[in-house]
């Protein structure tokens, strides 16, 4: 997971300091205004930025989008249910504080796949996943974590290039966790930057997941970088989700997903990671 830990509040974040009264205090309030009119100007830049796919199909515009580079609690929509926390299974009955790390569920024939961090996936112990997890609760049930598919290049050596991994998650009373909560396309061969994207994740500290959205950036020809503030220890395994409800990234790869809590990065998913997707869907 990210080697940060704890997370600064958001209203301390968003609290200004103090201003010189009169004129100047009016001309930064305007600059201000300015500059948030381009930043949600600008969200709206990748296709179907204010498009949900439910049950039936394209559901329209569902709310403003928050502008780039702002990080706050996610609300409760249908598809921030996709997200969820992973725990060790030994806390599926005791879940408030004891998440550790970012999943969510991806399409898949069988409807019981959820993507990560392969440095999540990496231990032997047994592991639940809660989509839409709030406060302690588990909305949508507690999964438990049937099979884990991790590249071989992070099992041999940890290659911070192939930090990403799928977990099969086992059905409850014949249905998939994503009949319960829908599912975001996994897609590869996405150029970065290509579109806005959102994060999702789990800080370590909270009890609620935070979302971001911004335009990534190349970091190198394998690993692709956003900055987003706030994105602690925890998030690992977040989703990059463009506007056409497609997983692009997955928050780790370079240094754990990052050194600070302010830039998050994700491998480049290419052909290794549709290998892997293939061999995951392919799993009984």
């Amino acid at each position: 997971m990210k080697r940060t830990s704890g997370i600064e509040s958001l209203a301390d974040r968003a609290r200004p300091g103090r201003r010189r009264a009169g004129a100047r205090a009016l001309f930064a309030t305007l600059v201000l205004l300015a500059v948030t009119s381009v930043s949600v100007a600008a969200a709206h830049d990748g296709p179907g930025a204010l498009s949900m796919i439910g049950p039936h199909g394209m559901t329209g515009p569902f709310e403003e989008p928050e502008p780039l580079g702002v990080t706050a609690v996610t609300s409760k929509t249908p598809q921030s249910a996709r997200v969820g926390a992973l725990f060790g299974a030994d806390k599926a009955d005791d879940l408030a504080g004891n998440h550790f790390c970012t999943a969510s569920v991806v399409h898949s024939p069988h409807r019981d796949l959820v993507v990560t961090a392969a440095h999540c996936l990496s231990g032997d112990s047994d592991l639940v996943f809660v989509p839409g997890y709030r406060d302690g609760r588990a909305p949508y049930g507690v999964w438990k974590v049937k099979q884990r598919f991790l590249p071989d290049d992070w099992t041999a050596h940890q290659d911070e290039d192939s930090d990403m991994a799928f977990a099969v998650i086992a059905p409850q009373g014949g249905k998939g966790v994503e009949d319960a909560v829908g599912a975001n396309r996994f897609l590869t061969g996405a150029a970065t930057g290509e579109a806005a994207v959102t994060l999702t994740g789990y800080p370590d500290s909270r009890e609620v997941p935070i979302s971001c959205t911004n335009r990534p950036q190349a970091h190198s020809g394998t690993q692709q970088r956003i900055d987003c503030p706030e994105f602690t220890g925890g998030t690992s395994g977040s989703p990059w989700i463009n506007g056409d409800q497609e997983v692009v990234g997955v928050l780790g790869g370079h240094e754990a997903g990052g050194s600070t809590a302010d830039t998050s990065y994700s491998v480049v998913l290419g052909a290794a990671a549709d290998r892997l997707y293939k061999d995951a869907t392919a799993a009984l």
